[in-house]
Order: C-alpha cells, then structure tokens, then sequence
C-alpha cells in the first residue's frame, strides 16, 4: 500500500505542476490526469461536461482548483466501486 500511495503523490504532482499551482490541480490538469490514469474508472473521462461535473463535487472550497485533500475523495470513490464496497 505504500507504493501505491506513493505513486498517488507522485502522479498528483506531476499533473499539478503543469499550470500555476504545484499543490492543486486546475481543470486542465485535472482532466488531463483522469483522461491519462484513470480512464478505465471514470465513465466518459474526456468528456468536459463530466469533467466539470465530477470537478464540481470534489472543489469543497468551490475556487476551481483541487487540492489532493479534493482530489483524494475520488480516488475513495474509485476505490469503493472497485472494490464492490457500500458508500
């Protein structure tokens, strides 16, 4: 679990890195990392609407960026489907 955790670290920083913040991900970024790594668990991943959607359900402070506090929420939710577990 510890190299997993590790590469959720390392693979958020990656994308954060790309525009403005190092420690959150624009929309752009965010896309772009769930359109790269997470496609085959989020339906429609390129989609810009369910990208604004999911963003919007993740941005608690509602400033158009995630933090990976944010951002770890849907690797939870992610998780839970996966995993066949109960929200």
């Amino acid at each position: 679990m510890e190299a997993a955790i590790s590469t959720l670290i390392t693979e958020f920083k990656k994308y954060a890195g790309k525009d403005g913040s190092s420690s959150t991900l624009s929309k752009d970024e965010f896309q772009s990392l769930v359109s790269s790594q997470l496609s085959h668990f989020v339906k429609n991943a390129s989609d810009p609407g369910t990208i604004d959607q999911l963003m919007g359900s993740l941005d608690e402070n509602n400033d158009g960026e995630l933090t990976f506090t944010e951002f770890w929420q849907l690797i939870g939710k992610v998780a839970c489907q996966q995993g066949c577990f109960s929200q």
